[in-house]
């Protein structure tokens, strides 16, 4: 059997400006969501989004979702291209 792949964490430069509380903080912060990813933690928390949930979501936060999956396939396919090279 195989080991799942590992997830990576990698924050997007400016994602945290609008952070509001001091260094030390913000490195805990961090820190705790590199430690829920790199143990599975994040993946056993996880809830499947129904379509009932999605309705309910603000309009916001619906886009940043999108935007979101869309950046992701955007990377996907850029990576497969660049394997079929």
């Amino acid at each position: 059997m195989t080991e799942p792949k590992k997830l990576k964490v990698t924050f997007a430069p400016g994602c945290f400006d609008n952070f509001d509380g001091t260094q030390e903080e913000l490195d805990a912060l961090i820190k705790e969501i590199e430690d829920v990813i790199s143990t599975g933690e994040l993946l056993e928390r996880s809830e499947e989004l129904d379509q009932e949930t999605w309705d309910e979501l603000p309009t916001d936060v619906k886009l940043q979702i999108l935007g979101a999956v869309e950046e992701y396939d955007d990377d996907a396919e850029e990576a497969r291209r660049r394997r079929l090279n």
